[in-house]
């Protein structure tokens, strides 16, 4: 008779069930999520918003908010955690007033966002995706802003601070932190993450200055040269030889 090996133990990470929201709140955003499923020829496809209308509220994607979207669409927890975590826009654990996001795809990085970021974490004194002993300002690095032409390129609760330097940085958190009103680069004046995530859920942007602004010189000079290359006159060179001597000829 041999002895067999011990089975491993297998621990499971269990939890109980999330309370739900109480019965004040829960009527609330029960209104608000008719308002945003009435948008949408099937309810499924308001999930996203919904989302983010229960961010707005705890300031990440709870439990609690993963089960209220769930029962308003029909869904399973399961398939509501699917979309949530699958999307880096749905924070997972608290947030501070202030998402401070900065970009470390390749050209803001090699124009200074490692730097930035490196700068902010030793300033701040937080790691990625952590937040301030003060919950004012919450970091992380992200990908690609789609402003590469005013790298490197800080967000601010999704609004773009350009060309940015350690300094500036440094400087921006610390403006947010005292409590002070910051400017972004272009756009509406910044809103606190929760009053961003209700924005994005659907509901009226309601800041001056909004629907304000005009494409920057930056911007303007990548256009111009398509425009001229659209533009340039043929060059004359002959098709590339598809093989059988038609494009020499």
């Amino acid at each position: 008779m041999t002895d067999k090996p011990a089975s491993p133990t297998v621990l499971l990470n269990l939890t109980v069930r999330p309370e739900p929201y109480p019965p004040h709140i829960r009527q609330r955003l029960e209104l608000d999520a008719k308002d945003i499923i009435a948008r949408y020829p099937h309810p499924r496809s308001a999930l996203l918003p919904l989302l983010h209308l229960v961010q707005a509220e705890d300031g990440y994607v709870t439990g609690t908010g993963i089960d209220f979207c769930a029962e308003q669409l029909g869904l399973t927890g399961a398939e509501v955690t699917a979309v949530a975590t699958f999307y880096s826009m749905y924070r997972r654990t608290p947030t501070g007033d202030y998402h401070v996001g900065v970009c470390t795809n390749t050209l803001c990085a090699v124009l200074g966002g490692d730097a930035i970021y490196e700068a902010l974490q030793q300033h701040l004194g937080i790691g990625h995706g952590q937040t301030t002993p003060d919950g004012a300002v919450t970091l992380e690095h992200i990908e690609c802003n789609a402003a590469c032409d005013y790298a490197p390129v800080m967000m601010v609760n999704w609004e773009f601070f350009d060309n940015q330097t350690p300094e500036s940085a440094i400087e921006i958190t610390d403006a947010l932190r005292a409590g002070h009103q910051v400017r972004p680069s272009r756009g509406a004046p910044l809103c606190t993450f929760r009053e961003t995530a209700r924005i994005l859920a659907g509901f009226p942007d309601e800041r001056p200055g909004v629907l304000e602004g005009v494409p920057g010189e930056p911007t303007l000079a990548g256009l111009r040269v398509a425009d001229e290359a659209a533009s340039a006159p043929e060059t004359g060179i002959p098709a590339a030889d598809s093989g059988d001597g038609e494009g020499m000829r």
